[in-house]
């Protein structure tokens, strides 16, 4: 894992930005070109879109009309360095509604896989969705994904991220930089990018600043604007989980958020 480099212009608080660091989970998205419903990973791998892995016994996600919904990600943490706190085997999976899936809640299923569930064969009972189930989704190309362990620095977004920089909050302190010291500011504070665990990014607010209930929960997956992922306008999604449920191993608990700008 990296050290991050504290810039100059923040140099003098450099204790306290390395005590706020975090470790996560950065991903690599690859867009693949296959057709939609032709997936060249295998069926236990991690992906966006995809086809899933869908044990013996399991019922295959349906919405509320009673249609198939499609895999948006499919996470297998035995692919992933060990990150504290986080399952080191299973799948989760994020599927969403084929119409409609910007209306939360009840358009998105998460899904959870058990380490012992992962020996068992694939179910027999998985629909066959054409391309035209993908024509609303937010992510347009089955993507590979690769995992490295990195240290995030902190979003002036996240609810759970506050410093105290002489005596100014985030936004009065970056208004007495100069330009260049502005680049190098926001370049630090920088949460953007596919992940798993580590501070948000947000383009209207976090949703855990809203409710004590949630003020603690943990980022489980980010999902960025990408060459091929688009959110709305330029938007993220998040999974959202307690902390009690996440060291409970329930990640089928988590649930999903998203805004743009």
């Amino acid at each position: 894992m990296e050290k991050v480099i504290i810039p100059k212009v923040l140099a003098q608080f450099s204790q306290g930005l390395t005590e706020k660091q975090k470790p996560y989970i950065s991903i690599n998205a690859t867009p693949l070109e296959f057709d939609l419903d032709k997936d060249p990973l295998e069926l236990q791998q991690s992906k966006f879109l995809g086809k899933p892995f869908v044990p013996e016994g399991m019922e295959y996600p349906k919405d509320k009309s009673g249609n198939p919904m499609v895999l948006v990600a499919q996470i297998n943490f035995s692919e992933l360095p060990r990150l504290d706190g986080f399952p080191t085997s299973g799948i989760l999976q994020l599927y969403f509604s084929t119409t409609e899936w910007w209306d939360m809640p009840g358009t998105e299923k998460i899904v959870y896989i058990t380490e012992e569930k992962l020996n068992k064969s694939q179910s027999n009972a998985c629909p066959t969705l054409d391309i035209k189930s993908y024509e609303e989704l937010p992510i347009w190309k089955i993507h590979k994904l690769d995992f490295k362990k990195a240290l995030d620095t902190g979003s002036s977004e996240d609810c759970q991220f506050s410093f105290d920089f002489g005596g100014k909050d985030y936004w009065d302190f970056e208004e007495t930089l100069t330009e260049e010291e502005k680049e190098s500011f926001n370049e630090y504070f920088t949460s953007e990018g596919h992940k798993i665990g580590g501070y948000g990014f947000f383009t209207q607010g976090d949703p855990r600043d809203y409710s004590a209930d949630q003020a603690t929960d943990i980022q489980l997956l980010q999902l960025d604007t990408d060459d091929e992922i688009m959110f709305g306008d330029s938007g993220v999604g998040h999974l959202f989980i307690s902390p009690e449920n996440l060291a409970n191993g329930e990640l089928e608990k988590a649930y999903f958020y998203w805004d743009c700008c």
